[in-house]
């Protein structure tokens, strides 16, 4: 397995406990820092603690209101921005071919992604869907495309 450093973004998740999950998982991915943004969840929380099962004490994390100044470091930092997002311009998650320092964005539970981070964004990518829906969890969908992230 290729090295990799990832990280992951969240901005303006609503539930505690995607938040949680977003911990528990990114310890299983090895990511390296959530950055969670907006009015995103932050430690300490009862609710995040529960989902992420202790993984937020040790897990780095930061909070930032904006995410916007979070992606440019990131970026002139040489990190990719991959935002997980349905839009028509989004890339199949499976012909996407990462590189070496990525960081995933995903974003509300309705609302998705907003429009200025999918611009700042290298590339945007979407799970094929092939039920009756057209969209996952979004803790669930971090967690998909984390695990191809980190595989691929």
């Amino acid at each position: 397995m290729t090295p990799r450093s990832i990280c992951l973004l969240c901005h303006n998740v609503r539930s505690l406990w995607n938040v949680g999950s977003f911990f528990r998982t990114a310890d299983a991915f090895a990511v390296e820092r959530i950055f969670l943004t907006g009015y995103t969840g932050k430690p300490p929380r009862k609710e995040i603690t529960k989902t992420a099962i202790g993984a937020e004490a040790f897990v780095a994390w930061e909070h930032h209101s904006d995410p916007l100044p979070v992606l440019e470091r990131l970026h002139r930092d040489g990190w990719q921005i991959v935002a997980l997002e349905l839009t028509p311009q989004a890339m199949p998650m499976d012909d996407f071919h990462p590189g070496g320092r990525v960081c995933l964005v995903v974003g509300h539970e309705l609302e998705g992604v907003p429009q200025d981070i999918l611009a700042q964004s290298d590339a945007v990518i979407a799970i094929p869907m092939l039920g009756q829906k057209e969209s996952l969890n979004v803790a669930v969908a971090a967690g998909i495309a984390l695990h191809h992230l980190r595989r691929r």
